[in-house]
């Protein structure tokens, strides 16, 4: 029994992760099935040769990938959890998607109409996600793009991915790509905008979901790209003239005229059961919203202090006591003394020291929140405040945890979780510094009126004690 034990702790990859069956292979890397044996969560853990890397002179495409896979966060990209490494291998911790390669659902046949869309939708939902942050696929084909057990789309290998400060006079030059999906200007080698190159890999996505073959096609490669070129295709007869025209502006082989993904967005057949893709970041995994949840959601996030509760005390008496500091909590917390940089990079933050109750802290919180249309969510004594307003490193998303100092002072600890930081220190210095401060102005206000009140409450039987 004894025995049967260690051969399974020393199979258990870095002590954590069983390995599964092979998934796939590739000449750099294998791609496992694997469980985390603390939490029984399936993942795919990608294990790359180092040797073979270094020789190969990937080492910075590598890095490339996994900086790129940091920023793409979205429900529809498959997700990176974590990178390891030893002397040999590199390990790629991620999402583990069950359904398989969307091409292998389009190799039985054409989809119909509605699945089509609802594929199509999710991947420029993803596109332009990536585009928005300055990230272009250059690979994307059904072999790159998977179905998860729910039937959703999840876009992967970023391999061939690039970003927007790798450009030279604006546009891109190497040449990348599969044949098939590959645009006429990256085959003319005189420079491209990588956006709308991806845009018309989808647009040979969607001709190939809908009619179950190639629109261009040959034997011959040279044919082929010279069809690519030309941009000859024809459409089967059971495409509808909508389906059509929104092919014919995907497919256009001048880039500046080609539709965009706004415009893509605002078409008729592409908007047809759309839903926005609503989402956010806890315990650093992404969280799903649904559309319809988004209204209640909101309210409950704004109002839930202000709504009129036949019993007001039972949700204040109900809050989990902040966790408590230690010496070493403290000393950390002095600019003098920060020791955190020994453990981890530390992000944007700043702390306020209140007087105030943890119910206070947050009503306060989802007050300034609802100034400037943030959403909040609230968990135990974290609350995190989402901006909707997408920038080129995504929506702002702040992050409040209160923590007991004494029992008659909480420290709240605020921190950028995402978005640009220029945005977060504006708001910082124009909305949270300025409420948080009243509310320790409120506070001391209360307190010196109580004791004020306490004071002339006793007055008199002193005075009758006297005479």
């Amino acid at each position: 029994m004894a025995e049967k034990k260690k051969e399974t702790h020393q199979s258990l990859l870095l002590g954590r992760y069983e390995i599964g069956k092979l998934l796939g292979h590739g000449t750099f890397a294998k791609v496992y099935h694997a469980r985390n044996v603390k939490t029984n969560e399936s993942v795919a853990i990608k294990i790359l040769d180092k040797e073979k890397i270094l020789k190969g002179g990937l080492m910075v495409h590598i890095k490339r990938e996994i900086s790129i896979l940091r920023r793409v966060r979205h429900p529809n990209i498959v997700q990176l959890f974590e990178v390891m490494a030893t002397k040999k291998k590199i390990y790629f911790v991620m999402e583990y998607v069950r359904g398989g390669e969307l091409f292998k659902k389009v190799a039985k046949g054409r989809l119909k109409e509605e699945v089509a869309r609802k594929y199509f939708q999710q991947l420029i939902s993803a596109v332009s996600f990536c585009h928005a942050r300055g990230v272009f696929h250059r690979d994307l084909k059904p072999e790159n793009l998977l179905l998860d057990e729910n039937g959703d789309l999840k876009v992967s290998d970023f391999g061939l991915s690039t970003v927007s400060d790798q450009m030279k006079d604006g546009l891109f030059h190497t040449f990348c790509g599969t044949p098939a999906y590959v645009a006429p200007e990256v085959l003319a080698r005189k420079g491209y905008d990588a956006a709308k190159v991806d845009i018309w890999s989808c647009g040979v996505i969607l001709f190939v979901l809908m009619a179950g073959y190639l629109p261009f096609h040959d034997q011959n490669i040279m044919s082929m790209y010279k069809k690519i070129y030309k941009g000859e295709f024809r459409c089967p007869r059971w495409f509808s003239p909508e389906l059509i025209r929104l092919l014919t502006r995907l497919l256009d082989t001048n880039p500046a005229t080609r539709i965009t993904i706004p415009e893509i967005m605002e078409n008729k057949w592409f908007k047809k059961g759309f839903k926005h893709v609503r989402f956010y970041i806890e315990d650093d995994r992404l969280c799903s919203v649904e559309e319809d949840d988004i209204e209640s959601l909101s309210e409950k996030s704004f109002s839930e202090s202000e709504s009129e509760q036949p019993e007001p005390r039972k949700r204040v008496l109900g809050l989990p006591r902040p966790a408590s500091l230690n010496a070493f909590d403290i000393i950390s917390f002095s600019p003098g003394f920060d020791l955190s940089g020994l453990f981890e990079e530390t992000g944007e933050e700043a702390r306020f020291v209140s007087g105030a109750p943890v119910s206070n802290i947050i009503s306060k919180l989802e007050e300034i929140a609802k100034v400037v249309s943030f959403t909040v969510r609230t968990k135990d004594c974290r609350v995190s405040l989402e901006g909707s307003r997408e920038g080129v490193k995504g929506p702002l998303t702040i992050a409040a945890e209160i923590f007991e100092l004494t029992p008659s002072l909480r420290v709240v600890e605020v921190k950028k979780k995402g978005g640009d930081r220029g945005e977060y220190e504006e708001f910082c210095n124009r909305e949270l510094r300025p409420g948080l401060q009243k509310l320790v102005c409120e506070e001391s206000a209360a307190a010196a009126a109580a004791v004020a009140a306490a004071a002339v409450a006793t007055e008199p039987l002193v005075l009758s004690d006297t005479e």
